[in-house]
Protein backbone atom coordinates (compact mmCIF):
# COMPACT_ATOMS: atom_id res chain seq x y z
CA UNK A 1 0.00 0.00 0.00
CA UNK A 2 1.35 3.31 -0.80
CA UNK A 3 0.61 6.99 0.95
CA UNK A 4 -0.19 10.29 -0.83
CA UNK A 5 3.58 10.79 -1.41
CA UNK A 6 3.97 7.50 -2.85
CA UNK A 7 5.94 5.55 -0.52
CA UNK A 8 5.56 1.83 0.43
CA UNK A 9 4.08 1.54 4.36
CA UNK A 10 3.31 -1.43 4.24
CA UNK A 11 4.96 -3.57 7.50
CA UNK A 12 5.24 -6.61 5.10
CA UNK A 13 5.63 -7.39 1.24
CA UNK A 14 6.06 -10.84 0.30
CA UNK A 15 8.70 -11.58 -2.00
CA UNK A 16 7.95 -13.78 -5.62
CA UNK A 17 9.67 -16.62 -6.91
CA UNK A 18 11.60 -15.82 -9.81
CA UNK A 19 11.28 -18.78 -11.52
CA UNK A 20 7.34 -19.66 -10.71
CA UNK A 21 5.62 -16.53 -9.77
CA UNK A 22 4.84 -17.51 -6.74
CA UNK A 23 3.88 -15.75 -3.33
CA UNK A 24 6.81 -17.27 -1.26
CA UNK A 25 5.30 -17.11 2.26
CA UNK A 26 6.85 -15.84 5.36
CA UNK A 27 6.94 -19.80 6.83
CA UNK A 28 8.66 -21.29 3.19
CA UNK A 29 11.87 -21.85 5.43
CA UNK A 30 13.41 -23.84 2.19
CA UNK A 31 13.40 -20.64 -0.36
CA UNK A 32 16.81 -18.53 -1.43
CA UNK A 33 17.56 -15.38 -2.26
CA UNK A 34 20.72 -14.70 -4.87
CA UNK A 35 22.45 -11.35 -5.80
CA UNK A 36 24.15 -11.86 -8.81
CA UNK A 37 26.53 -8.62 -9.04
CA UNK A 38 26.60 -6.56 -12.25
CA UNK A 39 30.29 -6.04 -13.78
CA UNK A 40 31.98 -4.10 -16.55
CA UNK A 41 33.48 -4.66 -19.50
CA UNK A 42 37.09 -5.09 -17.71
CA UNK A 43 35.47 -7.11 -15.01
CA UNK A 44 34.58 -4.57 -12.19
CA UNK A 45 32.22 -5.15 -10.16
CA UNK A 46 29.74 -2.01 -10.91
CA UNK A 47 27.80 -2.04 -7.31
CA UNK A 48 24.37 -3.39 -8.85
CA UNK A 49 22.99 -6.44 -8.07
CA UNK A 50 19.82 -8.54 -10.21
CA UNK A 51 18.72 -10.26 -7.06
CA UNK A 52 16.71 -13.99 -8.02
CA UNK A 53 14.76 -15.11 -5.10
CA UNK A 54 13.18 -19.39 -5.53
CA UNK A 55 10.75 -21.06 -3.44
CA UNK A 56 11.17 -24.18 -1.80
CA UNK A 57 8.68 -26.25 -4.40
CA UNK A 58 11.15 -25.45 -7.25
CA UNK A 59 14.69 -26.41 -4.87
CA UNK A 60 12.30 -29.82 -3.66
CA UNK A 61 11.45 -30.55 -7.50
CA UNK A 62 15.25 -30.06 -7.87
CA UNK A 63 14.67 -27.24 -10.83
CA UNK A 64 16.88 -24.36 -8.60
CA UNK A 65 19.84 -24.84 -11.12
CA UNK A 66 18.05 -25.29 -14.50
CA UNK A 67 15.83 -22.14 -13.29
CA UNK A 68 19.18 -19.99 -12.06
CA UNK A 69 20.64 -21.12 -15.92
CA UNK A 70 17.15 -19.76 -17.57
CA UNK A 71 16.69 -16.41 -15.34
CA UNK A 72 20.64 -15.43 -15.88
CA UNK A 73 20.81 -16.15 -19.49
CA UNK A 74 17.65 -14.16 -20.30
CA UNK A 75 19.11 -11.12 -18.25
CA UNK A 76 22.29 -11.43 -20.06
CA UNK A 77 24.98 -13.17 -17.72
CA UNK A 78 25.36 -16.19 -19.09
CA UNK A 79 25.43 -17.27 -23.08
CA UNK A 80 23.82 -20.13 -24.38
CA UNK A 81 23.61 -22.75 -21.30
CA UNK A 82 19.69 -23.51 -21.47
CA UNK A 83 18.07 -24.30 -24.13
CA UNK A 84 14.23 -25.08 -23.97
CA UNK A 85 14.32 -28.48 -25.74
CA UNK A 86 14.69 -31.84 -23.76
Amino acid sequence: MENERGDLVDLYVPRKCSATGRIIKAKDHASVQLSVGKVDENGRYTGDNQVYALCGFVRAMGESDDSINRLTQKDGFLKSVWSGSR
